[in-house]
């Protein structure tokens, strides 16, 4: 369980890593290409992720689930028999798709109604895949063998290198290109790390494997991979769908500007979602470990808190984001000022869908974690359909509020399937009347809020008195627990200058709540 827990905890750290590292490649790619050449790399990076998918079959999850069997089994041939076998399937989908992106291109561009000229992105974009793949089967083996923070590295790695060469290389003058070319450097760096730790750590032990009597069938070892990662890459495809092929329709029916634009919102309405990220890294091996111990009263609770919590941080989150997107949009864009004039609107729709779809998030980890990974893979094919039906149909008649739109209703109509599919599964009941006194909270945070300055020093200040102005509000509507308080004394212990604030400031919400249950009772 230690060894589950540290992991989560590395990987969260790797995902908001990667997070940090995603928003510092696309702002620092806006400010050297401008709005347009940012459109034009916006089109490339959703062929480049499904490109990526596809020749990685889905099937690194199922080498971290047959290695892990295999290696708690001691049975080191089958380890080393899924690592080749995987390989063999990522190198021929790597080969296919790859050849078959080069020689699609032309088409895609015209499909696009982009300039011929951006035909040599996608074609570069096909090279990615080799490195790409090696990536995926490293880290499905770290996985496996439970040696997240070698995952960490090679994140580190990819990122370091991917911004560092794009920036260098789009000043050399190469443009969208450049950008592109950082990309694929980047996983190559990437590639060669998990190559050396994987040949230092890993190799030694695998090499001289007794070889059984009876050796076991590639093909049905493939058969089993390609089974399990079947609904996985489905899965993949459908979060793409739902999230980034808004973008390649855009391009479709407007220009470069328009969907340089569009990306300059989308990141912006993604940051709530690191929080339930970081939530759904902590409720899924919980949710199962309650499951194993057959704690129902356990798994409840964690249910209800996993809910509550997640709308206790982010509903502020999506209330400061949504009244000082302008400024928020000016420090993180800054050779784009008049993106909130073109993009206000759209990022408050986002930030909306980003919601429901962090509940999404939340529930869709607590269903996989008491055994019913499904449901959460279906809801979320079907959203990824609908996302695509309706935005083909808004965007022409709306524009880039349509594409919103389209995601937001998609998110809503999942986040409505999984969590009462859920609910239903774990026989929980929501307390209802207090995640609603967080939703009045919030409001009241919202219109106290919306009287201060939408300016940097308006953002600044919003930011430091947020979290003391809503647990006060929360407070005084008797919409805090024990536990909440509980969790303010922590921090403050860890936060040595401030220690003796938090301590007094919680003894300050401690005897509002008393103050406020007296009346009630």
């Amino acid at each position: 369980m230690a060894n589950l827990i540290k992991g989560s905890f590395i990987i969260l750290i790797g995902n908001i890593l990667f997070r940090i590292g995603g928003y510092l490649y696309r702002m620092l790619m806006q400010f050297l290409l401008g709005v347009e050449g940012y459109g034009i790399l916006s089109v490339v990076l959703p062929v480049q992720w499904i490109l990526i998918l596809i020749a990685a079959a889905g099937l690194p999850p199922a080498i971290a689930k047959y290695v892990s069997e295999y290696k708690a089994q001691n049975n080191f041939y089958m380890v080393k028999k899924i690592i080749f076998v995987s390989a063999k399937i990522m190198l021929c989908m790597s080969i296919i798709f790859s050849v078959s992106l080069y020689f699609f291109a032309p088409y895609l561009v015209d499909l696009l109604n982009a300039d011929p000229n951006t035909t040599i992105l996608f074609q570069m974009v096909a090279l990615i895949t080799p490195f790409s793949i090696l990536l995926g089967l490293f880290r499905g083996v770290f996985q496996g063998y439970q040696e997240m923070t070698y995952i960490l590295i090679t994140r580190a790695a990819e990122q370091i290198f991917m911004i560092s060469l794009a920036v260098i290389l789009t000043l050399a003058g190469l443009y969208v290109l450049g950008a592109v070319i950082g990309s694929i450097l980047g996983f190559a760096a990437s590639a060669v790390v998990a190559f050396l730790i994987f040949k230092k750590e890993m190799w030694e032990n695998l090499q001289n494997i007794k070889i059984p009597s009876i050796p076991v069938n590639d093909v049905k070892i493939a058969k089993k991979l390609i089974f399990f990662s079947f609904p996985i890459i489905l899965a993949g495809l459908s979060e793409l769908a739902l999230f980034d092929t808004s973008t390649m329709i855009i391009k479709i029916f407007m220009d470069n500007y328009a969907v340089g634009y569009y990306n300059i919102a989308s990141p912006v309405a993604r940051l709530p979602l690191v929080i339930s990220t970081s939530v759904s890294v902590a409720i899924l091996p919980a949710a199962s470990e309650a499951l194993a111990i057959k704690g129902n009263n356990l798994l409840k609770k964690y249910v209800i808190q996993s809910y509550r919590y997640l709308l206790l941080v982010l509903l502020p989150i999506c209330i400061v984001i949504m009244l000082f997107s302008e400024p928020l949009l000016n420090i993180l864009f800054p050779k784009a000022p008049l993106a909130y004039l073109f993009v206000k609107n759209v990022l408050t729709i986002l930030i909306i869908g980003m919601g429901f779809y962090s509940i999404y998030g939340i529930s869709s980890s607590i269903s996989q974690g008491v055994g019913k990974p499904y449901p959460p893979m279906i809801f979320l094919v079907i959203g990824g359909i609908i996302n695509l039906g309706l935005t083909f149909y808004l965007v022409p008649r709306y524009g880039l509020n349509g594409a919103a739109i389209s995601t937001t209703v998609s998110a809503f109509f999942i986040m409505i399937l999984c969590t009462y599919t859920t609910l239903r599964i774990t026989k929980v009941k929501l307390p209802y009347f207090k995640l609603f006194k967080i939703i009045i909270a919030s409001l009241l945070l919202g219109l106290i809020l919306i009287i201060m300055p939408k300016s940097t020093f308006g953002l600044i200040f919003a930011s430091i008195l947020t979290p003391f102005i809503y647990l006060i509000i929360l407070a005084f509507i008797n919409g805090l627990e024990n536990q909440d308080l509980i969790i303010i004394n922590k921090v403050g212990l860890k936060i040595k200058p401030f220690t003796k604030f938090f301590i007094k400031f919680s003894q300050f919400l401690k005897k509002i709540n008393e103050l406020i249950n007296q009346k009630d009772h």
